[in-house]
């Protein structure tokens, strides 16, 4: 089938690259003629395990290609998908401007019949919106299917090619039985196609990364109180996952949320309520404590050396908001480094993926370090910020070497308080009790 993808961000160039892995022929648009030029040089913009290699068979063997010609690839396109941004407005609200634009464009260049599939994150009753924007336009018939897209970054080809479900939404039956042939290959193993309104689709979305937030924030207040009483969180998580009403999963407790999916839908989930009159306390408690929650290994290394930071040297390992990806959108490290910064600390980071990233947002204000060790030299403590698999596993004699005290701030829980001790770290993680001994300068500084 040919189909094209307008947008070529994080979601359309996932969904671009995997539609085309199924052997349709995909055109991907964008309006960036450098970033077109990229691909097209077989240069991918975004890490994300596996992307790169599959871009390069398909744009070989001729299935994918890159164009800023829009009015083309509609014409030679049944399928439209538009994957544009919905950036958050002043007030947290989705600014569906650019959705809505590329609708219009597409109804300016349409020969006939198309299926336009919104594949962007959208509040409730945008189909409606971009339904009447087409009409406004073209005289050619064309249906409207709501696809919202559910991928994790860092697994967002395994999430693509082998979907827990497909969620689409719309009222005729040609157009979502073509976009249902479409991801037929990905649903094999019998996961589901879900079908229902648009409107429903929309709110789906939306509710499945407001609840993934809400459990984070959850356990993140538990750990908080496990850290007042002298429970251990890890064991408390182990608890209560066990429950299968409950399950293991996203509760991880840590430095809180980033990213581009769950700070900005939280925001709109809330917006959207207040629009309707629906004072949704309960995700307005979620988001207070994801921001209290990114501050949280700044005010424990703060405790330790006094809030005034100036001549310490602190190393930081992980910037993206998550592993496997170089996404620092909205991520804790933004306001770990800030903050640090502020009080004076000097600061020594590491990322395996995200550090050409991190020089756009810092500049020559921290220190970049290709390895993770080298970033320890002389460092008065460690933060572990980021979960990557490379700092599960280090060199714990090697890192006593090159620091100069044995300090470890772990915001993500990667190693058992007991074993640290015994390696003769001082060591604070999240809602699990601090070991080791206090030395004379940390002592008298807190």
């Amino acid at each position: 089938m040919r189909l094209c993808v307008i947008g070529t961000g994080y979601v359309g160039l996932v969904a671009g690259t995997c539609f085309a892995e199924s052997g349709n022929e995909v055109v991907c648009v964008d309006i960036d003629r450098h970033k077109i030029a990229e691909l097209n040089a077989g240069r991918v913009p975004i890490y994300e395990p596996g992307l790169a290699e599959l871009l390069q068979r398909n744009t070989t063997d001729g299935r994918l290609r890159f164009s800023t010609d829009l009015a083309a690839a509609v014409r030679d396109s049944l399928v439209c998908f538009i994957a544009v941004g919905t950036p958050s407005d002043g007030d947290g609200s989705a600014d569906v401007q650019m959705v809505v634009e590329a609708a219009q464009s597409i109804a300016g260049a349409m020969p006939g019949y198309r299926i336009v599939v919104l594949k962007s994150t959208v509040p409730v009753g945008t189909a409606q919106t971009v339904r009447q924007a087409m009409a406004a336009l073209t005289a050619h018939p064309f249906d409207i299917v709501s696809n919202p897209e559910f991928l994790k970054e860092g697994a967002a080809v395994e999430d693509f090619m082998k979907p827990d479900r497909i969620v689409l939404g719309g009222a005729d039956e040609r157009a979502l039985s073509v976009v249902q042939e479409l991801y037929a290959p990905f649903v094999r193993t019998d996961n589901p196609i879900l079908v229902m309104d648009n409107r429903s689709a929309e709110m789906t979305k939306y509710a499945a990364n407001a609840f993934l937030a809400t459990r984070i924030s959850f356990i993140n207040e538990i750990a908080r109180l496990c850290e007042k009483t002298g429970a251990d969180v890890a064991e408390v998580r182990r608890g209560m996952g066990s429950d299968r009403r409950i399950g293991q999963a996203f509760l991880f407790p840590g430095v809180g949320y980033g990213g581009s999916c769950f700070p900005k839908d939280v925001r709109a989930v809330i917006q959207m309520a207040e629009h309707h009159g629906v004072d949704f306390s309960l995700l307005k408690a979620v988001e207070a404590v994801n921001a209290r929650q990114k501050r949280l290994l700044v005010d424990k290394v703060q405790q330790t050396f006094g809030t005034d930071l100036s001549g310490r040297r602190l190393a930081i390992w992980g910037l993206a908001f998550k592993p496997r990806t170089d996404d620092m959108r909205e991520a804790p490290s933004l306001v770990i480094v800030e903050a640090l910064l502020a009080a004076g600390a000097s600061l020594a980071v590491h990322d395996p993926e995200a550090l050409d990233r991190a020089r756009q947002l810092f500049g020559a204000r921290v220190s970049y370090h290709r390895g993770n060790y080298e970033a320890l030299d002389e460092a008065d403590a460690l933060l572990i910020v980021t979960e990557w698999n490379e700092f599960r596993r280090p060199d714990f004699a090697r890192m006593r070497a090159v620091m100069k005290t044995p300090i470890i701030f772990d915001g993500r829980n990667l190693y058992e308080p007991r074993m640290m001790d015994q390696a003769g770290f001082r060591y604070y993680a999240v809602g699990r009790r601090a070991v080791g001994h206090t030395s004379p300068d940390t002592a008298s500084a807190a």
